[in-house]
């Protein structure tokens, strides 16, 4: 496929799945840029999907934004204790050999697909905001999950919301709309971090990158339309999503670990 057609299309499904059913779109991404693209290496890869992500989760974030109120010192609190893990998890990333970073991509999807099938934690009922009064109390959460998801985030070079949802109801005793909308905050922080960190070493591809942000926007059009429709089947949706990224993960870390074997 020709590649500004294979980023579009890439872009459209990442776009399209986070728009119908929420989330995980994006642990998509790196694989799309790999086999469907033919970018050059997992690093490239790596570094112009964090870019992406990130835009995609700003643009998210206006939106819910002007829906519902955010949590934002929660939320920044978390984000800026997870942006250190970003920028020490992309060194990390960057360090390591290509062929080993796609296997242990091949693992996180399937460790990612079998959290979707697992029923979500709805929250606490207590939703306090963070306060000089219980600073002490939330205040170590915050910032020890917020710098272990800005770790693997940073290292991936993916947006994490999978881990930052349930890291902030953890931390934070957020009802799950909460964490999801504040989730937002972080993927947008780590993936600025990460992208800027694989930026700075040239491993970030622009032009395809603004070309799956461009079709990122219409796959999300397409499927906050369908999500409408469909609204009484997202759990199935969502199982089957889970599903296919499981066997997506195991082809990506068989292909990565029999690269690895054959170098």
């Amino acid at each position: 496929m020709f590649a500004p057609v294979a980023a579009l299309a890439s872009g459209g499904v990442v776009g399209l799945v986070l728009g119908l059913i929420g989330g995980g779109g994006s642990i998509l991404a790196v694989p799309l840029l790999l086999y469907a693209v033919g970018m050059p290496s997992a690093h490239v890869a790596i570094g112009t999907a964090a870019f992406a992500v990130a835009v995609n989760a700003a643009a998210g974030l206006a939106m819910h934004a002007r829906k519902a109120p955010i949590r934002w010192p929660c939320a920044i609190v978390f984000s800026l204790a997870g942006v250190g893990g970003a920028f020490a998890g992309a060194a990390l990333g960057k360090a390591m050999d290509g062929q080993k970073l796609v296997a242990l991509f091949g693992i996180l999807m399937i460790v990612v697909g079998l959290m979707m099938l697992r029923p979500k934690d709805k929250g606490g009922s207590q939703s306090a905001w963070l306060t000089r009064e219980n600073a002490r109390q939330l205040l170590p959460r915050l910032i020890v999950l917020g710098a272990g998801v800005g770790l693997l985030s940073g290292f991936f070079g993916i947006g994490g919301g999978f881990l930052i949802v349930p890291g902030l109801i953890l931390a934070a005793d957020m009802k799950l709309e909460e964490a999801t909308s504040a989730s937002l905050v972080a993927v947008t922080a780590f993936g600025i971090t990460a992208a800027g960190s694989y930026a700075w070493s040239g491993l970030v591809d622009w032009h395809v990158a603004a070309l799956l942000i461009a079709g990122g926007v219409a796959g999300a059009l397409a499927g906050t339309k369908a999500n409408a429709a469909l609204a009484q089947r997202k759990g199935v949706l969502t199982r089957i999503f889970a599903l296919f990224v499981i066997a997506a993960g195991l082809y990506v870390g068989g292909r990565g670990l029999f690269d690895l074997l054959q170098a």
